[in-house]
């Protein structure tokens, strides 16, 4: 069992952790957590981008859990425009219901500038190719499937996943510890009334 998730802690954007209690005084521990919605390891739900789209807890949960197959696109270079030529024999299989988890090696650039503002990302091309295929969930390294400092991109790459029924999962981490190209995925999201997004623990399963 392999843990992809980044580690939540008040040196992720987008989270603060502190004390609520303690156990010294109160006679027990806990904290509060304060976390954005996209935070680390999470998955968006269809209504981050769209009016009308389905919630987080709408989500079947189903296409969080169930084969995946890993495609290894590392190296990959800053800002990389990642296209269907990139699958290579894969996309000859890759088919309905498929779930993909995009290795890039990204996640080792976390905690610095290049890792959310020179991402390498998923081509508008790839997309609509993604919703063609009837795939089912893609899992990127990168903190967003498209380039965040462009609005444009950023929106339509998202809405055409979203409006194509494909589940995404972004900031994953260590899938450069796999060792199998098919692995059992798992990545269960909060139960959030009317959510948007919510952060997962996502595991791979290597038989």
């Amino acid at each position: 069992m392999i843990d992809l998730s980044l580690a939540v802690n008040n040196e992720m954007p987008g989270v603060s952790v502190s004390v609520a209690k303690r156990l010294e005084v109160e006679g027990w521990n806990a904290t509060t957590l304060n976390l954005y919605s996209h935070c680390g390891t999470h998955m968006d739900a269809p209504r981050h981008f769209l009016s009308d789209g389905a919630t987080l807890d709408e989500q079947d949960l189903s296409v969080c859990v169930g084969e995946a197959t890993v495609i290894n696109l590392a190296p990959v270079t800053p800002k990389q425009l990642i296209d269907v030529e990139d699958l290579g024999p894969h996309a000859e299989t890759i088919g309905r219901g498929a779930r993909l988890l995009f290795r890039t090696d990204w996640h080792k650039r976390f905690g610095t500038p290049e890792y959310r503002n020179e991402l390498p990302r998923i081509s508008l091309n790839l997309a609509n190719w993604l919703v063609e295929r009837q795939v089912a969930m893609i899992g990127v390294e990168p903190p967003s499937v498209a380039d965040v400092n462009n609005a444009r991109e950023l929106t339509d790459v998202h809405q055409t996943l979203f409006r194509g029924n494909v589940l995404i999962v972004e900031g994953i981490a260590h899938l450069d510890k796999l060792t199998q190209e098919t692995v059992e995925f798992i990545a269960l999201p909060m139960k959030v009334t009317g959510g948007d997004g919510s952060p997962v623990r996502a595991i791979a399963i290597e038989k």
